[in-house]
Formats: C-alpha cells, sequence, structure tokens
C-alpha cells in the first residue's frame, strides 16, 4: 500500500526544480497532488509527467489562492499538505543597484504568496484538527552573502512567519515546518541571472528527488511529533558563518 494514499497535497511552483521533485515523490507515495505555477504549458507537461493536476496561479494574487482552495476542497474535501515552494532570485546583486520593480517582485514571490496561502490553508486544517504546512526558505534566511539581501530579507522573513505559524496551529494539532535548502540542481541561477556552477559542483548539490524524499519523510512523522526547521546543505558547498 502506498504510505500516503488518500492524502491531499498542494504544491506551489511544482513545475519545475524542488517543486517538480516534491510533487511527483508525493505522487508516488500515493497523495493526490495539485501542482501550481505561472507558466500554462510547462506546468501541464509536468503534470503529465508526474501524475498531478495542474492550476494555473501566481502565488503572489490573493484570488488565485481563493480559487485554488475551492477547486481542491470541491474535489477532495480536504487539505492535509500545503508546500509553499515558489520563489525566485529576480535579481541578484547589491541593493544600490536594484530597480524598486525587482525588490517589490521579490518579496512577494518569496514571502508575501506563502502567507497568502497559510491565511487561506490554515482554517481549513484547524477545522480537520490536522495537516502539515512545509515553507521552503534558503540558507539565505541564516547566512549572510553579498548582493543577496533583499532575497535574504525575504526568506528570513518567511522563516520567523513559520516559527509564530507554528506556535499559533499547534493547538489545533497542524504542525508546520521550515525546509532551507541551500545549493541545488535547479534553474534558479539561471533565473537570477548568475554564472552557472561547475557540472562536477552541481552534481553533488541538492536534487529535486532529493527535497521530494525528504518531505515525504516529513509527512509521515507521527503526529505528535514536529520538525520546526531543517536544514540541507551539500557536502561539497562552504558554508559562511556571518
Amino acid at each position: 500500500m502506498n504510505p500516503l494514499e488518500g492524502q491531499v497535497v498542494i504544491v506551489t511552483g511544482g513545475s519545475r526544480g524542488f517543486g517538480a521533485g516534491i510533487a511527483e515523490a508525493f505522487a508516488q507515495a500515493g497523495a493526490r497532488v495539485w501542482i501550481t505555477g505561472r507558466n500554462a504549458d510547462r506546468l501541464r507537461e509536468t503534470a503529465e509527467r508526474t501524475g498531478t493536476m495542474p492550476f494555473t496561479a501566481d502565488v503572489a494574487d490573493g484570488s488565485a489562492w481563493d480559487a485554488l482552495v475551492a477547486e481542491v476542497l470541491a474535489q477532495a474535501g480536504r487539505i492535509d499538505v500545503l508546500i509553499n515552494n515558489a520563489g525566485e532570485g529576480v535579481q541578484i546583486g547589491p541593493v544600490a543597484e536594484q530597480a524598486d520593480t525587482a525588490i517589490t517582485q521579490s518579496i512577494a514571490s518569496n514571502l508575501t504568496g506563502a502567507i497568502f496561502g497559510c491565511r487561506r490553508v490554515a482554517p481549513v486544517m484547524q477545522r480537520q484538527g490536522r495537516g502539515l504546512i512545509v515553507n521552503i526558505g534558503s540558507a539565505c534566511s541564516t547566512h549572510a552573502w553579498p548582493g543577496w539581501s533583499v532575497y535574504s530579507a525575504a526568506k528570513a522573513g518567511l522563516l520567523q512567519f513559520t516559527r509564530c505559524l507554528l506556535t499559533e496551529l499547534r493547538p489545533h494539532g497542524v504542525r508546520v515546518t521550515s525546509i532551507l535548502p541551500s545549493w541545488g540542481q535547479t534553474d534558479f541561477t539561471e533565473g537570477a541571472h548568475l554564472p552557472p556552477r561547475d557540472p562536477a559542483v552541481l552534481a553533488q548539490c541538492i536534487a529535486p528527488a532529493d527535497m521530494g524524499r525528504l518531505l515525504v519523510q516529513l509527512t509521515q512523522m507521527p503526529a505528535h511529533l514536529v520538525a520546526e526547521e531543517v536544514r540541507l546543505w551539500p557536502m561539497v558547498q562552504p558554508i559562511n558563518q556571518l
């Protein structure tokens, strides 16, 4: 029997990278999975490949969240797991060189969108008396690197939001977890217009399938236990302790 048979899961940013790996792992474990993304064609292709259900949406749009939650509840009647994975680098570089539009987009994609999702899903899980919310943050939320100030600020905000949300929801039986990954085998660097990594190094970074396995394992933890934060580093990556 599949370990997550009957579980209902939402994965934002599920069309590629970590999100696609997470969605595929949950689908293979027997869950019913909805994935979101802004690119309808890519989202549809990923859904067909992974056996998941696509829902085109921008996480920074509250009305899109309303429509997504309504659809999932209409079809499945519950939401067991919400994984706020959507995010983007937008523009990595000194803050003095960044446009206001890039700053606004980074905060919206990496912080506001996850808060919007939690606001809508938390009441559903409270009524159920159980559920798991996982917010995918970043090592940037606790470590400092030049050029990453805006992105890091958004992810640090997400980390503290997640900590506070756990204190609000645990009395209702709802678990909340932060995952803080660093270098990954995704197209994040290209999207943020950063130089590509050496292929030999990239091969030792966090794979989407690695993230998928980790999150499925977290979901299978006993309901009376919660992992508040999980930091995930590739062994090949130097760690700056600032």
